[in-house]
């Protein structure tokens, strides 16, 4: 179990009521199953009322029943497959209720992602971009998602963006092989973390680059070579990781540098626009009146 929560548990244990011990009990058997459970189906397995699990959060020192039970989930987040994450949520969330369940949950990762990235950090990040003479972008598995969006925008900011193929470690590096001091490199990895991308930071690090690590926590691998670090809570949605907080983080980068370079990104979306028009690249969709 997650030692802050056995801690808590066990620096309160003598104050706690029957069915405070029940709670108590089931979380630290079953915290693989508590990591999908609404407050309200973690009650009526131990047969207490919804209200006394959320009691029971908040007087071992959470804010909240969604706050323990994110603890548990950055327990167990890297020692469950994906087919047992997904067996969690089959069963302990009734069909009927995964899309408010999910988006719920999307709802409290971009609360807490806001609450706990650091704004100075932030803005030193966007500073050494705009900086910098190139850019770099790197992720991998669920992240290159995040890094293909990042780099495709980025690409419009700056003169010389490139989106870095995570196929092999091999082949990141050799196509960092020419960077230097004057070069940033932004790398996002969440649990599981990527090795590859962990390794490619350290690299980057080692050549001088400036190196900005989007990641859930200042533990992560990433951020121990990063010279910036953004942190963006990233928790289970079955055996999906949600991604809504590290894009929110990453929107908010693109446009700060955007409005950093100002002129030269309306020069550059003024010209884009042209080639759109003169090629038809989009449907053009004409109102109408009704």
């Amino acid at each position: 179990m997650n030692d802050q929560l056995s801690e808590k548990i066990q620096e309160n244990r003598r104050g706690f009521s029957k069915s405070q011990r029940a709670i108590a009990r089931y979380l630290q058997e079953h915290p693989e199953e508590v990591a999908f459970m609404t407050a309200s189906r973690l009650g009526s397995t131990v047969g207490v009322s919804e209200s006394t699990v959320v009691r029971f959060a908040t007087e071992i020192g959470y804010s909240g029943y969604p706050a323990m039970q994110q603890a548990v989930q950055e327990m167990i987040r890297n020692k469950m497959t994906s087919f047992q994450r997904l067996e969690m949520t089959s069963r302990n969330i009734p069909p009927d209720k995964l899309l408010d369940a999910v988006l719920g949950q999307d709802i409290d990762i971009l609360r807490r992602t806001r609450e706990g990235v650091d704004r100075a950090e932030f803005y030193r990040a966007v500073d050494a971009l705009v900086n910098a003479r190139r850019v770099f972008v790197l992720g991998a598995g669920s992240s290159l998602a995040l890094a293909t969006f990042l780099a495709h925008y980025m690409q419009l900011v700056f003169d010389s963006v490139q989106l870095i193929e995570a196929t092999s470690e091999a082949q990141i590096l050799q196509q960092m092989v020419h960077v230097d001091r004057e070069d940033a490199i932004i790398a996002i990895s969440f649990p599981r973390y990527s090795k590859k991308a962990a390794r490619a930071l350290q690299y980057a690090s080692r050549q001088g680059m400036t190196a900005i690590a989007i990641t859930d926590s200042t533990a992560s691998p990433l951020a121990q070579s990063a010279s910036h670090v953004l942190l963006a809570r990233s928790d289970m949605v079955s055996f999906v990781d949600s991604l809504v907080g590290p894009l929110s983080v990453i929107n908010a980068l693109i446009v700060t540098a955007a409005i950093r370079r100002k002129k030269e990104v309306i020069n550059v979306l003024e010209k884009i626009e042209g080639i759109w028009d003169e090629y038809g690249v989009y449907e053009k969709v004409e109102e109408r009146n009704s």
